[in-house]
């Protein structure tokens, strides 16, 4: 690289960076206290708009169910929805919608987080909304009956009639083998089937308590009022003693896994995963950083290593990704995906050939300062983009929380993604990207005419 373009890349690391800078140091004053009962209430202004964002976020999720209750924590958000000791099925929803709001729910592996977009003004409401189904959910036979019908329907539709999805599923059994991360969402059909409104009852119990909530507020909105609104909604709900759960930890050194999966697909593909940590499980929160850039130098757009190398360049692939996901309560997946150029008359094995090569290059060659200062641009620029949104910042919030980590890594993401050198990423592919770590899935066409959802029955 010549002198112009190493200063264009210095130029545009310096641009992109500014308006996080200011982002995270002058316009976001953020509170946080919590009440006698536990409920921890968090509140960032951001006065641009009479506007505000409410979410209520439970430390619960897949992570956390065990062989034969799987799905619950996805089940119990659909329910939450079905009647509380002041509204009936479905009237939460009503009124929020004739005051133009908007509301929704999600469940991943560590989490189960509500949320409501309404005019500040609003704001009440949806609080003592969510106050009411935390302390007075009902949970009627009729409407489970019902709705576990539609939780399968679901399954069927997301996972086992979607090719892709049901190759992801089945890898995910394989590289966690020692933690909940291996557990659907959603839950194996099997114990949807089997699921009672009982259970649901008893996870409800167990799990929906203000000291194990965390409640996020962004928006057009002070501390005082906020706080003024959750002492008077929440602050009578008593806390209840919690279940025991800890932080999922891999097995890192479990040796190769290899497995094929048949889908009905028309193409090959291939999926590479190393057990890795994620910022809440590492000794060294810097080689987490060193990930998310490594992701992002192998598939960061058109000028990213495995587009530029192995689709354009050797026209090896048809499509290659890397993804990582920093933010998880224990130890993540580091993973490569990729479908052989079968016009080019490529196979699986001169594609996995392929990835290994650009790891082993990362191992070898520390790339160059300017290249990881484009890499560092171009995150940074995304998080810039992202976090202009009050949702995206209260849902960063609220993920840092649920998974053991502080809201205030956010305003430090900057800093820490800055700080990566060359030698960081070298020394992270090096004692991460190991065999030992690694399991690997060749997806394949299915041969056989066997009913799809009979084989993931037998999962």
């Amino acid at each position: 690289m010549n002198a112009f373009a190493r200063r264009a890349a210095s130029l545009l690391l310096g641009v992109i960076c500014l308006p996080l800078s200011a982002f995270a140091s002058t316009g976001q004053p953020t509170h946080e206290f919590k009440l006698d009962n536990g409920l921890k209430v968090i509140v960032r202004e951001d006065h641009r708009a009479p506007v505000v964002v409410s979410q209520l976020w439970y430390r619960i999720g897949s992570s956390y169910e065990r062989p034969g209750f799987t799905g619950l924590s996805h089940a119990l958000e659909h329910m939450m929805f079905k009647g509380s000791a002041k509204l009936g099925p479905g009237e939460s929803s009503r009124i929020l919608r004739e005051l133009g709001a908007e509301e929704n729910a999600f469940t991943s592996d560590d989490y189960t987080a509500y949320y409501q977009v309404l005019a500040r003004d609003r704001l009440e409401i949806a609080l003592e909304m969510e106050a009411d189904r935390l302390a007075g959910l009902r949970l009627p036979a009729d409407e489970f009956a019902r709705e576990i019908e539609v939780i399968k329907e679901e399954r069927r539709l997301r996972t086992e009639d979607n090719p892709s999805s049901l190759a992801w599923e089945r890898f995910k059994t394989a590289a966690f083998p020692a933690t909940g991360y291996r557990t659907p969402t959603i839950g194996w059909m099997a114990d949807l089937e089997r699921m009672t409104v009982d259970d649901l009852r008893v996870w409800h119990n167990d799990w929906y308590s203000p000291n194990n909530a965390v409640l996020v507020v962004v928006g057009d909105v002070s501390a005082d009022e906020v706080k003024t609104l959750a002492q008077r909604h929440f602050a009578a709900i008593p806390a209840r003693p919690l279940p025991a759960a800890r932080a999922p930890l891999e097995l890192p050194a479990l040796g190769e896994r290899r497995l094929t999966l048949k889908v009905k697909t028309q193409l090959p593909s291939l999926l590479m995963g190393f057990n890795v940590p994620g910022l809440a499980s590492a000794d060294n929160p810097r080689e987490v950083q060193a990930l998310r850039l490594i992701a992002a130098l192998l598939d960061g757009g058109y000028s990213a290593r495995l587009a530029t190398r192995l689709e354009r360049e050797q026209e090896l692939v048809s499509g290659a990704s890397a993804s990582y996901d920093p933010f998880t309560r224990g130890d993540s997946l580091f993973v490569l995906s990729a479908r052989p150029n079968v016009q080019q008359g490529k196979t699986l094995a001169q594609v996995e050939a392929g990835l290994w090569h650009e790891l082993e290059t990362l191992k070898t060659q520390a790339p160059s300062a300017e290249e990881v200062a484009r890499v560092q641009a171009q995150v940074i620029a995304g998080l810039v983009y992202e976090r202009d949104s009050i949702a995206s910042q209260a849902t960063s919030i609220g993920q840092l929380e649920t998974v053991g980590l502080s809201w205030q890594l956010l305003d430090q993401d900057l800093e820490a993604l800055k700080a990566v050198t060359p030698a960081d990423i070298q020394g992270a592919a090096q004692r991460l990207f190991q065999r030992e770590r690694l399991t690997v899935a060749q997806v394949l066409p299915q041969d056989s005419a066997a009913p799809l959802a009979r084989e993931t029955r037998h999962e």
